[in-house]
């Protein structure tokens, strides 16, 4: 109920009047039945203007961090995700990443759209990175397709830290459907889950016109940080 009422009632008509989103592709999700789609990841707005120009609820794997927060603040975060149908994501690995998949399962055999940052973080430069392979073993065991979405310019209405966004036009296209079903059976093999996570990621790269990086986009926030520490 809290996600229809932020859709058509509050937030939504809000988004639409301030930014004016536009989105091409919008007939490549299906009307109905599971999958994935895999965004990049520019900004904490992606999460709102994806589906807001969606017809179909989107259920997005949001950081654990999201739901743990003290005071107020935490309170009215947490009450938010959880209101919105986001599920909580604990990105420490080992059984924790297990977990993250068994509710990825979960949602997706419901006949439901899931929602996937490849990248696994926010770009800390608006330049592309290295997709998790997360994301291809998820569409191998769950036998749905992925559908690749750039979001375009949503890192300049809001970059990292920044709370108070830019007012300005955003877009979001989204691709074609990517059926993987020629690699079933090779759920364990991590040369196959490499080979299509850089198939969407190449496709990404593709929608949205970004400079691809070979790296962990993990890994260069952190070269960022260890580069800023040398200046101190």
């Amino acid at each position: 109920m809290i996600y229809w009422f932020l859709k058509y009632m509050f937030l939504g008509p809000i988004l639409r009047v301030v930014f004016r989103p536009w989105v091409q592709g919008l007939d490549n999700i299906p009307a109905d039945g599971p999958a994935i789609l895999a965004s990049n990841h520019l900004s904490f707005s992606d999460s709102f203007f994806l589906p807001l120009v969606c017809p179909r609820p989107i259920t997005f794997l949001a950081k654990s961090e999201y739901f743990t927060g003290k005071g107020i603040k935490g309170f009215l975060i947490r009450t938010f995700f959880h209101g919105v149908g986001q599920v909580p994501l604990d990105r420490t690995g080992g059984r924790a990443a297990e977990a993250a998949m068994s509710t990825s399962m979960r949602i997706l055999s419901e006949g439901s759209l899931l929602g996937i940052y490849p990248e696994g973080t926010r770009s800390p430069d608006s330049r592309l990175y290295r997709g998790r392979t997360g994301v291809a073993r998820l569409a191998l065991d769950a036998g749905v397709p992925v559908i690749p979405v750039s979001m375009i310019d949503t890192e300049k209405i809001q970059p990292v830290g920044r709370l108070r966004p830019k007012v300005m036009r955003v877009g979001i296209r989204i691709g074609a459907p990517l059926d993987f079903s020629r690699y079933e059976g090779f759920e364990g093999d991590r040369f196959v889950l490499r080979s299509m996570t850089d198939e969407i990621m190449y496709e990404l790269m593709e929608l949205g016109g970004q400079e691809y990086v070979d790296i962990y986009a993990t890994r260069a926030k952190e070269l960022r940080a260890e580069a800023l520490a040398e200046t101190i």
